[in-house]
């Protein structure tokens, strides 16, 4: 999961520590770290994230994804993908286009 500089401070202000929950990868982008096979904030004891109210805002527009055309799509992988309507899939393809294009600029600086 990409992050945007937002996102980070958010979960550094919440008392994480940037190493612990991210690392830029060679194309300058930050991203969120896995622990073992899971996300860095998921609790797999109690089956949820640990920073649901605080987690990045890929994560919250998440199963929305935007394919190699441009067109949003919803990941296959997901097991509650068919219960976005078409207007949460385009407002939130939306604001997924609007945050890949401020991550790519951060990554830019």
């Amino acid at each position: 999961m990409e992050l945007s500089r937002a996102d980070i401070s958010r979960l550094e202000r919440r008392g994480y520590r940037r190493d612990d929950f991210c690392y830029v990868g060679v194309d300058g982008i930050p991203r969120l770290k896995n622990a073992g096979v899971w996300c860095f904030f998921y609790d797999p004891e109690r089956r949820r994230c640990r920073e649901y109210q605080s987690r990045p805002l890929g994560c919250a527009l998440y199963p929305v994804n935007i394919d190699e055309d441009g067109a949003f799509m919803i990941d296959a992988l997901c097991p509650e993908g068919d219960t976005l309507t078409h207007q949460e899939l385009k407002f939130k393809g939306k604001r997924l286009k609007a945050l890949i294009a401020t991550i790519d600029a951060e990554a830019k600086k």
